[in-house]
């Protein structure tokens, strides 16, 4: 099996070295807006304040420990779960997913002129959190009260192929990023996983539903944020350095 995988990851590799290099529109946008990744992502905090917002607001009272992410954009109202802010939350999960494929998309151009192998890692990182966006849109297109398959598919992609995605950048890209970075991304991904998959299975350690959600899906978030700034300051830093002289 181990050989079958090395096998196959030195074919793709090849296959993205053969990759035509020419210069796009897409490419040329990227590169002279190298803040706007950073950015992006970087708004993924506005997540966090919407549920703060929203909770608020939810009747009879909201449990950070026993109430879901979802049930904030929970769209029906009755005596044990009403969320009249519904509409915000719902809007945030969009949001989220726009900033996840957006960010992606640019950040990306961060690492297109990396070696093949670290360029190909860079590909399928960030393409799963591209994926991960599409899942929180569709978690916002169908609260968990509406289409219960379609949201539960949804969040799939959304905490665990995007968190997927980290881990996978943490191996690919390692060489080019902090060591404390690299080590966040290795050992927390796992982790936020092992939290979601046990959340799916509706064992919670004695934490609350709540709390073995927001295990799973905040550290992906928080990434976008710390990963945004990090970007946004090594940018800084370059831009800092004297030119050379003549």
């Amino acid at each position: 099996m181990k050989a079958w995988a090395s096998q196959r990851w030195t074919s793709l590799v090849e296959k993205e070295r053969s990759r035509p290099k020419r210069e796009t529109r897409a490419t040329k946008f990227r590169a002279k807006h190298h803040f706007y990744g950073p950015i992006i992502w970087g708004s993924s905090v506005f997540y966090f304040l919407v549920q703060i917002l929203v909770a608020r607001a939810w009747m009879p009272s909201y449990s950070w420990l026993g109430n879901s992410i979802s049930d904030l954009g929970n769209t029906s109202c009755g005596p044990h779960l009403c969320s009249p802010r519904h509409s915000w939350m719902n809007f945030a999960f969009f949001g989220l997913g726009f900033v996840m494929a957006a960010g992606s998309w640019f950040i990306f151009e961060e690492f297109i002129l990396k070696d093949a192998d670290k360029r190909l890692a860079a590909r399928i990182g960030f393409s799963c959190l591209a994926l991960g966006g599409a899942g929180a849109v569709v978690v916002s297109v169908f609260p968990e009260n509406s289409v219960p398959i379609m949201h539960i598919v949804g969040a799939f992609f959304g905490i665990g192929v995007g968190t997927a995605g980290i881990f996978a950048l943490s191996f690919g890209i390692d060489a080019s990023l902090q060591k404390r970075l690299v080590w966040g991304m290795r050992v927390v991904p796992p982790l936020a996983i092992a939290a979601g998959i046990l959340f799916g299975l509706h064992v919670h350690l004695g934490l609350g539903d709540g709390a073995m959600e927001r295990l799973a899906a905040y550290p992906e978030t928080i990434w976008l944020i710390v990963f945004g700034l990090y970007i946004a300051e090594s940018h800084y830093l370059k831009a800092r350095q004297p030119v050379p002289a003549m």
